[in-house]
């Protein structure tokens, strides 16, 4: 089983560091080819890649953060996610 984390932004890593999640490989950009069943994606991909993620029988945690509008767009510190209550939520999709 390996656990992927997809971000390209260094709070984002720096926060998962700290918050003591286990990740085998960080990725700033994903190939759902790569997922194995057992494998767990954590990040914020779209609708359509989780789908694909779960068919491979992998398991996706959504990266959720309760962010204002004015921090929209802003590369955001570990300390900042924290302050908006960053957390990873188990989601599961499939395509009709």
């Amino acid at each position: 089983m390996t656990t992927y984390f997809i971000s390209r932004h260094p709070g984002a890593v720096a926060w998962a560091e700290s918050e003591g999640f286990h990740v085998d490989e960080r990725l700033a950009h994903f190939d759902v080819d790569i997922v194995q069943p057992g494998d767990r994606v954590l990040g914020t991909l779209p609708i359509n890649l989780v789908a694909e993620v779960n068919a491979r029988g992998g398991d996706y945690f959504h990266l959720t953060l309760e962010l204002p509008a004015d921090a929209r767009g802003k590369e955001l510190t570990a300390e900042n996610m924290r302050t908006y209550g960053a957390r990873l939520e188990g989601y599961s999709a499939q395509k009709n």
